[in-house]
């Protein structure tokens, strides 16, 4: 089906828009932890779950959603991800406690599942290849500017109104989103009329449970049997799926080398990099003396060059014959700049962290979205809900591995980091360089898989 230019911006605008949300609400809320635990009365421990909720839940819903969407209409589910968030963001502000708030977060999260799963997946449906880069360029532009104004608004409002403004300001782009998409005139379900694998949707959530609960929780002995019990339970997934005449996910398309090959790149690339912001937020304030204004506006350094390079990649990756070049590359410079993070000490000069934000931005935007449109294209269109959540679910694993491996090396050498005083500084930069040092490796491991993935195609 051909779809008008107007058709094509309204979707586009929607979900840039909704791209914005998303990342907004993960990282806007890092600078209010501090009121929100005094206004709760609860430790950094518990505090770790106002960001881990909404990635956990988001993850777990994914794959559920994507289905739904292809079943019930991509628009639908799109709107629907978009007002659970909007009346999520209304409730949460009148938490009475904090267990109320993190239900919020789990809520939101179900929202964002929706969202990000129906967002690629419709740009890839209604844009044409030769211009399909350069619009999924500039949704995940969209991405990057949630992320960079996420810590610099966050702690604005914070300051100026308290934590519960935060959420509030999601509403309006919310209502706006649900505003261009409502005028779509369309709705795309490649498998209307289909059925819910609901065990799979039972059995995939609880393997997401315990695999990710699990890994960011050690090194308690618990989490290493969670993990491998997670583990277990994926193995699960991927049978029941196999033998289910509707499944929530084709597994199948595994088998495709280029689909694997960049599901894995994009998994390593999170894995490597999501880190650094929590690391160097910590580093910044404690042995940098920065202040949270300061050290924010140095760390929009690096979802700055992602904004402003990813569209433009996008573009570039459109006319490239062999697309595992860019986000091969941004692999290879990405590691270079995580690389840079192994020679700090108490003593780094602030731009030789300048410098690591600018080669690691630059790395992910040539990375992000022409290994998207590798990933979109080489599945028939009926696949691509399925497609779309696939990229979501690798990169919000990738992340929530990030933070596994920096929590377990602070856990081991540390104890807390909590406990970040001028006597631990040493064994803080102990923990960054051991976790960093993984994560470089990550990032070679991901450029090797990359180049070797096939040159790609591109269904129409």
């Amino acid at each position: 089906m051909s779809y008008t230019v107007t058709e094509r911006k309204l979707v586009l605008l929607a979900c840039c828009l909704a791209g914005f949300i998303t990342p907004l609400l993960s990282t806007m809320m890092n600078l209010s932890l501090v009121n929100i635990g005094e206004e709760f009365g609860v430790g950094s421990h518990m505090l770790a779950y106002v960001n881990t909720a909404f990635l956990l839940s988001s993850v777990v819903f994914m794959v559920p959603m994507a289905k739904f969407g292809d079943i019930h209409g991509k628009k639908k589910t799109f709107i629907l991800g978009v007002a659970i968030i909007a009346v999520a963001c209304l409730m949460a502000p009148l938490s009475p406690s904090f267990y109320f708030l993190i239900a919020c977060r789990v809520i939101m999260g179900l929202g964002s599942a929706c969202i990000v799963t129906t967002s690629i997946s419709m740009i890839t449906d209604i844009y044409p290849h030769e211009n399909r880069g350069g619009a999924i360029g500039l949704q995940t532009m969209c991405v990057y500017i949630g992320l960079a104004a996420g810590p610099v608004l966050g702690g604005f409002l914070n300051d100026l109104l308290g934590w519960h403004s935060l959420f509030l300001i999601i509403v309006p782009i919310a209502v706006t989103s649900i505003i261009f998409m409502s005028r779509f005139g369309s709705e795309i379900s490649p498998d209307r009329g289909g059925r819910f694998d609901a065990k799979g949707a039972v059995v995939y959530g609880i393997a997401i449970v315990l695999s990710m609960g699990g890994m960011i929780n050690l090194p308690e002995t618990w989490a290493y049997i969670m993990l491998v019990v997670g583990i277990a339970f994926i193995g699960l997934f991927v049978l029941v799926e196999l033998r289910v005449p509707y499944h929530l996910l084709n597994v199948r398309l595994f088998k495709g080398r280029v689909f694997t090959g960049s599901c894995i790149a994009t998994f390593m690339n999170y894995a490597a990099s999501y880190s650094i912001s929590y690391f160097l937020a910590l580093y910044l304030q404690s042995i940098g003396g920065l202040t949270a204004t300061q050290a924010g506006m140095l760390m929009l350094i690096q979802p700055a060059i992602q904004a402003v390079g990813t569209p433009y990649f996008g573009r570039m990756s459109d006319r490239l014959r062999d697309k595992r070049i860019l986000p091969t590359a941004g692999l290879v410079i990405s590691a270079v700049g995580i690389a840079t993070i192994l020679t700090y000490n108490v003593g780094t000069p602030l731009w030789v962290i300048a410098v690591t934000l600018i080669v690691v931005g630059f790395g992910f935007s040539l990375f992000s979205a022409p290994n998207t449109s590798i990933i979109m294209g080489s599945v028939e269109p009926r696949e691509t809900g399925e497609a779309s959540a696939m990229v979501a679910v690798m990169r919000q694993t990738g992340m929530m591995v990030s933070m596994g491996i920096a929590m377990l090396f602070i856990s081991v050498i540390m104890g807390s980091a909590d406990n970040l005083v001028p006597e631990t500084y040493g064994s803080f930069i102990t923990v960054m360089r051991y976790s960093f040092g993984v994560c470089v490796v990550m990032c070679v491991v991901g450029a090797i898989v990359s180049m070797f993935r096939g040159k790609g195609s591109v269904a129409a």
